[in-house]
């Protein structure tokens, strides 16, 4: 099987690196890529905002299937490009992707389908702004309605916070979406679907603000690990059961149905799991940690997804390990970031490049905010965690 993997972040390196240990895949490329995904798979160029040229790059390579990993392009239709020319797709349709794309749409999804979520108004008028933030706090939670790569939430205890943020976007030309907050633990639930079939991973918990201690603005993400040893008995199988298949049903019900990974954002509350919001793709960082455990080659598993027939794929097999991986980021993160600083000790195990390129001279330095991500891998969290950190240094 030849693979393509699109996409240039750590998340398309731990995607290309599982499967490159796949028997079954005969070749593996990478496009855009980066200096990591470069040791397990041929680089290739490509935009990653034009559907019709990720679809042209999977005709010429010859790919047996295609893997999309950010946003970006499946919200602009990337996946449906991929599959007009005859190509196994993992990752949903423009219009299903619309579940990540808007917010709003993601709120009408869950309420038809009975699916437990805050309670949220859309504003799209400054004018409307007061009185809508007058029916909500003493937490507000807003949100920018389209794509913003992890940093277009603000949770505040401020109304004055909260209604600059809501300003800011509208300003810029994007409705907001307040909602009610909630409280308890947040979980992170991956979930292979093939249009009608759902197929869990393990739970994950990321950590979004860039600061020690979960302070600081949020960003894409700044480490995760995985399993969840505090997680009740029964919590996939309930999320499963009261989330992820209702929304796969309602989708399909709406001409959507949905092919690819279905990323449920959970909080635990003391009312049961409640979703936070849904991304149509693998996240990052928590991929970096659910794959390394993760028996089961790849891409068969992936290929499954794509043409239909999860229903018939073997049970997953998964190490009984735990992973932790570590994000190292730019200076001004998640702002703007310094770039151009000379990386060393990169090509180790357990390091995987995201904000990274190769110099003339041979050097990897850093090119974006999130650069690495660091993974350990041991028996237990704790010592999975020390693995991380020893990596890191």
């Amino acid at each position: 099987m030849r693979v393509l993997v699109i996409g240039s972040g750590a998340r398309e390196h731990a995607l290309a690196l599982a499967a490159s240990h796949d028997p079954a895949v005969t070749a593996l490329g990478c496009a855009p890529g980066n200096p990591g995904t470069a040791a397990v798979a041929e680089t290739l160029g490509v935009d990653l905002t034009d559907p019709a040229a990720i679809a042209g790059l999977a005709v010429s390579w010859r790919a047996d299937l295609v893997v999309i990993g950010p946003e970006v392009p499946l919200v602009a239709g990337a996946a449906d490009a991929v599959r007009a020319e005859g190509i196994a797709c993992f990752g949903p349709s423009a219009a299903a992707a619309r579940i990540e794309g808007s917010k709003a749409f993601a709120k009408d999804v869950m309420n038809a389908a009975g699916v437990p979520t805050a309670r949220s108004e859309v504003v799209d008028n400054p004018a409307h702004l007061d009185a809508a933030l007058a029916r909500f706090g003493p937490t507000w939670v807003v949100k920018d309605d389209g794509l913003a790569a992890g940093k277009g939430v603000v949770v505040t205890t401020d109304v004055e916070r909260a209604r600059k943020h809501a300003l800011m976007l509208l300003d810029g030309g994007h409705p907001v979406v307040l909602e009610s907050f909630l409280d308890g633990p947040e979980a992170s639930l991956f979930c292979l679907v093939d249009g009608r079939t759902v197929v869990p991973l393990l739970p994950a918990q990321d950590f979004k603000r860039v600061g020690d201690d979960d302070t600081g603005p949020n960003t894409g993400g700044m480490g995760a690990y995985a399993p969840l040893p505090w997680a009740p008995p029964g919590l996939v199988d309930e999320v499963v059961a009261t989330v992820v298949q209702p929304v796969v049903d309602e989708l399909d019900r709406r001409g959507a149905p949905f092919q690819g990974l279905l990323y449920a954002g959970l909080a635990l509350t003391s009312a049961g799991p409640q979703v936070i919001e849904f991304n149509c793709r693998f996240g990052d960082p928590e991929t970096q940690v659910v794959l390394p455990l993760l028996r089961t080659p790849l891409a068969g598993l992936l290929h499954a997804a794509a043409t239909g027939s999860l229903d018939r794929h073997p049970p997953l097999d998964w190490s009984g390990g735990a992973a932790v991986t570590v994000v190292l980021a730019a200076d001004g993160y998640p702002g703007k970031p310094r770039t151009g600083d000379v990386i060393t000790g990169s090509e180790g195990d357990g390091v995987l490049h995201a904000g990274t390129r190769r110099r003339e001279d041979g050097a990897v330095v850093s090119a974006g905010g999130r650069v690495l991500s660091v993974v350990g891998v041991a028996d237990d969290l704790g010592t999975a965690r020390e693995d991380a950190y020893a990596r890191v240094a």
